[in-house]
């Protein structure tokens, strides 16, 4: 049995899909050979919680714990809405205020690579002593928020450990980099200390083909692709929806704001009335002001349907019950490797897709492997238009399903497996 230590901020209560990856993980490594030792935050943060994850952390699991000062705890006293923003990853398109324009250049400039960049040199020395007097085969760390990483680098060097570093999502590459307002010198740290951590660690995971790509401009270490997935859940009772009901799972952020998509509705509802009195767009999880300003604006918002943030098991229900099920990525070059944890689950969910995404995303190729709805980029409004209305025919009828194909891959329990067999090879 190979013992891993995972170096995690998110892990249960927390809510949202940064917790789901080593969650599930954990919950399958010893069927595997592996025995999962979990260090995290004794006292974090967390912008949004799900106290049902916590049933899924195996009893025997070892879990290690030491303090963290959270900087975003004293941003609260200047503003509570921004700050629980700001920690969830909803930074605004335009900084309409002089605190957020702060707020943003603190955030960006004083913390590298990111809030939780004090936790680094305490939890060293923390896991140094753990280590010196534990089995330790693999150290795994996880980010974002990426100053995990350094954690792990120092470990290797100090003591001669191996090391995995997980990359959830890209570094100086991800969507909101742009939007923190660095300095050249900030700008300069981010990427020397992303090279670094890519050149040190003895392998790296992603979560996406394009990641892979970019970071092997950077590195010659090996990298490994292991996607996101879903996992395996009871049998639940549930009704597809009454009505035409398209249904988003998740945070919409400021510029994740479909406007072609809510013209193309807003279409079809002034040339349809019963497209109109069917429709039904629900929204699970935090919904940027700007995302509700514009379905106003299109005449959407007696269809829409704001249900805010909802636990992981009504997540799951809601999935199964739509008609049709929403996923929207930023129209932008530097979110083609995202691929949200999301996604996975509407797969497994069976429901027809539509997902709206940057050209040569990647999430265009498993949609399209999968034959689980279609993917159209931002400028296809025409065929998107088409797409729906088939759906609709088809919801009338009473005849909407999907046959999709090859879904299994992505259960947590095969990716459990690829991951196990990459920690024996490392440690070997």
């Amino acid at each position: 049995m190979k013992r891993a230590l995972i170096v995690t901020y998110y892990w249960p209560p927390a809510g949202g899909p940064g917790v789901q990856r080593w969650l599930k993980f954990v919950k399958y490594f010893k069927e595997f050979g592996v025995a999962p030792i979990v260090y995290i935050p004794e006292n974090p943060n967390y912008p949004l919680v799900d106290e049902n994850f916590s049933a899924e952390i195996p009893s025997d699991t070892e879990i290690l714990k030491h303090p963290i000062k959270e900087p975003y705890r004293f941003a609260k006293f200047f503003s509570k809405k921004k700050t629980k923003q700001m920690s969830s990853g909803i930074i605004p398109k335009k900084d309409s205020s002089a605190i957020e324009k702060v707020m943003l250049y603190v955030r960006g400039n004083f913390f590298i690579p990111d809030a939780r960049v004090g936790w680094v040199k305490p939890s060293v020395k923390y896991l140094t002593d753990y280590i010196e007097n534990n089995s330790v085969d693999v150290v795994i760390t996880t980010g974002p928020p990426h100053s995990l990483h350094l954690i792990g680098m120092k470990l290797q060097k100090a003591m001669n450990v191996k090391w995995i570093a997980d990359f959830r999502d890209p570094w100086t590459t991800i969507h909101y980099h742009k939007s923190l307002r660095l300095n050249k010198s900030s700008e300069k740290k981010h990427k020397a200390l992303e090279a670094a951590v890519l050149n040190a660690a003895d392998v790296v995971t992603v979560t996406s083909p394009t990641t892979k790509k970019e970071f092997e401009v950077i590195t010659n270490r090996p990298i490994e692709v292991i996607t996101n997935g879903f996992d395996s859940w009871k049998e639940m009772e549930y009704n597809l929806d009454i009505k035409f009901s398209i249904s988003h799972i998740g945070s919409l952020l400021s510029e994740r704001n479909p406007k072609n998509l809510w013209n193309v509705l807003a279409e079809i509802c002034n040339e349809n009335s019963s497209f109109k009195r069917d429709l039904e767009l629900k929204f699970a999880g935090a919904v940027s002001d700007e995302v509700k300003e514009s379905l106003s604006e299109f005449n959407l918002d007696e269809n829409s349907n704001f249900l805010g943030y909802v636990s992981h098991s009504e997540a799951l229900k809601l999935q199964n019950e739509s008609q049709v099920l929403l996923l929207v990525e930023i129209n932008s070059a530097e979110t083609r490797a995202i691929i949200p944890g999301k996604l996975f689950e509407y797969l497994a969910a069976k429901r027809p897709i539509i997902a709206l995404g940057p050209n040569k995303s990647d999430i265009e190729a498993i949609v399209d492997e999968t034959k689980s709805g279609k993917f159209f980029d931002y400028s296809e409004d025409k065929e998107l238009k088409n797409e729906i209305l088939r759906l609709y025919e088809q919801y009338k009828t009473g005849d909407l399903k999907v046959a999709s194909e090859g879904v299994d891959r992505f259960s947590r329990k095969q990716l459990t497996k690829q991951m196990s067999a990459l920690i024996k090879d490392v440690s070997l």
